[in-house]
């Protein structure tokens, strides 16, 4: 987690320092770059509320990033695990199937162990361990996901606070200037547009890797579910 918030927190340094070259350049150029033409975007957009908007995409990103490793490292055939379980039971008895699950990875693997772990004490004392530790695997796979969607929620709001700002500064200049000019009225409205037209991206690229890590994570709870049904009938055959 504090590797990817480092490589991201340095991408966004680097983003900023090159944004700030923009300032030094005098001469026009003919033909820009998509990557250019952002800079220049992200500057006219006022560097304040669009850098907010930027820190919100790269701690959401950093978020999301964890969150996908995570759950794919807690991924884990199901079915395959308890066929496993069910041999090692069968020659090695329940320390076999214990051990076997230490040494796998993922939320299955440990709410199986946690079942197979009191076993001694009954199938109904295995079971509630089960739905217990279940219901503490849930959490860890839920875990930041709700500041994901503060972040989906804060960056168009972010951008809308700077629009709202920006006319407020178009139409101060408009009275200092004493007459709607065509230049004035548009150049204002334009850079304070372009925070909110940054907050709703951001906002779009954050809640696509929402949805792909709900839909992840509901995956691997039905699979707990169905793993710890599978268990629960295992141990009532060998209790």
């Amino acid at each position: 987690m504090k590797k990817v918030f480092t490589i991201l927190a340095m991408t966004g340094l680097m983003f900023l320092s090159s944004v700030q070259d923009i300032y030094a350049q005098t001469e026009p150029v003919a033909e820009k770059t998509f990557h250019q033409v952002l800079k220049q975007r992200f500057i006219e957009g006022g560097p304040f509320f669009m850098g907010i908007v930027l820190v919100t995409l790269i701690l959401g990103l950093a978020i999301a990033i964890e969150r996908i490793i995570y759950l794919n490292m807690a991924t884990t055939n199901t079915d395959k695990l308890v066929n496993s379980v069910e041999e090692a039971m069968g020659s090695g008895g329940v320390e076999a199937a214990k051990e076997l699950c230490r040494n796998t990875k993922g939320p299955v693997a440990s709410i199986f162990y946690q079942g197979l772990d009191r076993m001694d004490e009954g199938v109904d004392a295995a079971e509630k361990a089960v739905v217990a530790y279940g219901g503490v695997q849930m959490g860890l796979l839920e875990k930041n996901v709700s500041w994901l969607s503060l972040f989906i929620a804060l960056a168009p709001m972010l951008g809308f606070m700077g629009t709202v700002i920006g006319m407020i500064s178009a139409f101060d200049s408009i009275e200092a200037a004493g007459d709607i000019s065509p230049a004035v009225v548009a150049g204002g409205i334009k850079v304070a547009l372009l925070t909110t037209v940054f907050g709703l991206v951001v906002a779009i690229i954050l809640q696509i890797f929402y949805n792909y890590i709900i839909s992840k994570i509901d995956s691997i709870v039905n699979n707990m579910e169905d793993a710890s049904i599978k268990l629960v009938d295992l141990l009532i055959r060998n209790k």
